[in-house]
């Protein structure tokens, strides 16, 4: 929560970053699951992507769930130092702004099904 507060939009309305039912506090417990001693998301990159797609469709504050999801996402990758690779950025934000909207009006019931580049 002190990585939204800081974000420049969060002045400009009383709304943004209001956080429903300690949404996020589930949603991490979610991407670091595991049964059986083996993480429901084994990798970093499926917990950053599972982060991702769980702030946006659960609707996790009252205003600003895309452009939190999507700068939370990229604090995730730095914060676990796969952000960058050897090319640079590993995604840039064009492409971080279209799978947010891609996440924001899809099915949940399509949530498996694999992107196809």
């Amino acid at each position: 929560m002190d990585i939204i507060s800081k974000l420049k939009f969060n002045i400009n309305s009383n709304l943004f970053a209001l956080e429903r039912d300690k949404g996020l506090k589930g949603i991490i417990g979610t991407i670091y699951q595991s049964f059986d001693g083996n993480d429901l998301y084994p990798t970093i990159e499926e917990k950053a992507s599972n982060f991702l797609y769980l702030i946006i469709k659960n609707h996790t504050f009252i205003d600003g769930n895309k452009r939190i999801a999507a700068s939370l996402f990229i604090y995730f990758l730095e914060f676990y130092h796969i952000l960058y690779n050897r090319n640079g950025q590993v995604i840039d934000n064009n492409t971080l702004a279209c799978v947010t909207l891609l996440i924001a009006q899809s099915n949940p019931k399509e949530k498996e099904i694999p992107l196809i580049w």
